[in-house]
């Protein structure tokens, strides 16, 4: 039987609605009463985890799931040993450098050396700041990261935008765009290198899906 990493949050049920297209039912997660993080669709063909959209790369590569859905931006972050496999095309949003409306600095490469930048994203941020050849000091947040500049805690704020709205209703506007981000299907890649409990096939029909 197939275990799948499922995320929860925002992906959660674009994922599931991606499976049922398989003829894979995981929509008892979407039940608020249902307290059960490991199913099996009723077919008994393949087994869900739902865990943390952070630790389905983690999930994935120890081997205790084959196949996993996670954003790219977590891949990104993460760096974990897996296969990444198709672009899954919903969860769009992007890595963004953000500073306050009101700040002089309208790019990245304007703010001031060994400045601070508030971030969830800390190795990406400093991916960033290392590739334009700027020293500065990453903050790391794990939550509310607009109140860095917001506070005077930090000059700059990396991380996710979607539509924008959050950052403007505090005040802050976009200065560049790292990469853009989108839903994935990852792999273990012994387990797809094997074709282990015939996981190729179901990649191939998700391909499909998705090209």
């Amino acid at each position: 039987m197939i275990t799948i990493a499922l995320p929860k949050g925002a992906l959660l049920k674009d994922t599931i609605e991606l499976f049922s297209n398989l003829g894979l039912d995981f929509s008892a997660f979407l039940d608020k009463s249902n307290r059960q993080l490991q199913i099996s669709d009723p077919t008994n063909t393949a087994r869900a985890l739902l865990v943390r959209a952070q630790d389905v790369p983690v999930y994935v590569e120890y081997g205790q799931a084959q196949l996993g859905v996670v954003g790219y931006d977590v891949l990104r972050e993460k760096k974990p040993d897996v296969a990444n496999l198709v672009d899954l095309k919903f969860g769009y949003c992007r890595l963004s450098v953000a500073v306050p409306k009101s700040s002089p600095y309208k790019r990245s490469v304007e703010l001031p050396p060994h400045g601070r930048v508030a971030s969830k994203f800390v190795n990406c941020a400093k991916d960033h700041f290392d590739s334009i050849d700027l020293p500065v000091e990453i903050v790391p947040l794990s939550g509310s990261v607009e109140l860095g500049p917001i506070t005077g805690m930090s000059e700059a704020i990396v991380d996710l935008v979607s539509t924008g709205k959050t950052l403007k209703e505090n005040g802050l506007i976009e200065t560049d765009i790292l990469y853009e981000s989108s839903a994935r299907l990852i792999a273990h890649p012994l387990s797809y290198r094997l074709n282990r409990d015939n996981i190729n096939e179901l990649v191939a029909k998700l391909k499909s899906i998705n090209y």
